[in-house]
């Protein structure tokens, strides 16, 4: 593999992607063999070495996506031997790794998607890293089922995962936990290294806690298909957003939530447990129009995505456009929003080589400017768009 030389970029030191650096200050970085090798000035570089030259922009370590059912067209829970013709587009959009999402469907849609993950990327794939599934479903509570199909939800039952392991490529399961008798489902991904997050649930405040001791480490599109603020009853919402432990994923387009509550969530969570997703459909980098989401057909104008009902079915919104609105409506600097897509979901998955710019670090990087206009995407050491 070739090395590849960046020179003249800002970037943001150690791994603490939310401590802001002088932009002034400019450095060099040196990849090889796919890592970060070096960084500083009049590094020591190959005869064959490939040179970027910056001209000043900003080195963020890669974004990671961990809620994205399709994009360019192609829906996952549909046909999961697609993953890899989105994922050859998405560093365009500035994703370097992403948690392919397979919704509510029949167990047989889960068990091919392993399969294609395990089988990995066809011959010369140039593309996003699938760093594993996210099944959102089928242990959902039928009463806030959101777009999920209704006839393939089921009850959670730990013999019906015990091929959900994070060796399989499970790294992240959605359901919910008031529907999981004695948390034995939870309990049996959780030893089988899976994160599990808590969604389309009915849960209460107690019944919430809970199930945060018993093993769920994250909640899934704050605020969306559970149950609502209530000062007598605070529900789920109270309580992810009260655990200082727990991370929950959020939608910022204005839509799945209001800015006032992002902004109120942000506050609660700060970068350290606020995790930005995406939650996109096959929209994603498309225009509107009618597109698939499982076996429903999901109508799409310019922001908003939803079932022929008018019920949100997940989003058409980019990560440059969620972190643009995270830092217009929190007022946070541009390096702790950054952190959302890098840092934090990076330490939700265990992650160590990924989330931030230090040697020895997987060299996925995203170059931008100060308005987060993408100049540049590099995955794997790989120039893989260049604007």
């Amino acid at each position: 593999m070739k090395s590849l030389k960046i020179r003249n970029v800002s970037i943001v030191s150690g791994t603490n992607i939310s401590q802001q650096v002088d932009s002034e200050s400019k450095t060099d970085i040196l990849i090889l063999n796919g890592k970060i090798a070096q960084i500083g000035h009049q590094l020591k570089t190959p005869i064959d070495c490939d040179n970027l030259d910056a001209d000043g922009w900003i080195a963020t370590p890669g974004w990671i996506d961990i809620q994205l059912n399709g994009a360019f067209g192609f829906d996952f829970t549909e046909n999961p031997d697609t993953i890899w013709q989105a994922a050859e587009e998405l560093p365009k959009l500035g994703t370097t790794s992403f948690l392919p999402t397979i919704i509510t469907s029949p167990l047989e849609v889960i068990s091919k998607a392993i399969e294609t993950l395990k089988k990995g990327p066809p011959a010369g794939f140039k593309g996003a890293n699938a760093l594993g599934l996210h099944l959102e479903g089928p242990f959902l509570n039928p009463l806030k089922k959101g777009a999920h199909n209704p006839k393939y939800l089921l009850k959670p039952n730990p013999d019906l995962v015990q091929e959900w392991t994070h060796s399989n490529g499970v790294l992240l399961v959605t359901l919910a936990s008031e529907l999981d008798e004695d948390f034995q489902t939870i309990r049996r991904l959780r030893d089988q290294g899976v994160v599990v997050s808590i969604g389309h649930s009915l849960a209460s405040y107690e019944q919430a806690r809970s199930a945060f001791q018993n093993g769920i480490q994250c909640g899934t599109h704050l605020f969306n298909a559970q149950t609502g603020i209530e000062h007598r009853a605070p529900g789920l919402s109270i309580a992810l957003l009260t655990s200082r432990e727990v991370y929950t994923g959020i939608i910022i387009d204005g839509i799945h939530a209001h800015r006032a509550m992002i902004n109120l969530a942000w506050s609660c969570k700060g970068s350290q447990r606020f995790i930005t997703v995406t939650d996109a459909i096959s929209a994603l980098g498309m225009p509107p129009g009618k597109y698939n989401l499982g076996e429903f057909e999901i109508n799409v104008t310019e922001t908003k995505v939803t079932l022929n009902d008018g019920t949100l079915a997940g989003s058409n919104i980019t990560q440059q456009k969620s972190l643009r609105n995270l830092m217009a409506w929190t007022g946070c600097s541009l390096y702790e929003a950054l952190g959302t897509v890098t840092t934090t979901p990076s330490e939700l998955l265990k992650l160590p080589n990924k989330g931030g710019i230090t040697p020895g670090a997987d060299a996925d990087l995203v170059l931008v400017d100060s308005d987060i206009n993408i100049k540049a995407t590099v995955v794997g050491g790989k120039i893989l768009y260049r604007n």
